[in-house]
């Protein structure tokens, strides 16, 4: 019992992570990528990644403050 609990913990935070991964990919099209060089290719990555985590936060960014 102790092994399905600790996949259960796993699969919680993997599917998290995964979720901006599929932003990426299925929204801005990030599923092949021309070699510019390491570091052109990893800042568009970064980029990417961040735009997708803001993304997927704008519920929670965009909340109207209760006064």
């Amino acid at each position: 019992e102790a092994k399905p609990a600790k996949n259960r913990n796993k699969s919680k935070i993997r599917a998290r992570e995964e979720h901006v991964f599929a932003v990426v990919k299925r929204l801005w099209g990030f599923t092949k990528v021309r070699y510019r060089g390491l570091p052109k290719n990893a800042n568009r990555a970064f980029t990417a990644l961040a735009l997708a985590n803001i993304y997927l936060a704008r519920h929670r960014l965009m909340a109207p403050v209760r006064p």
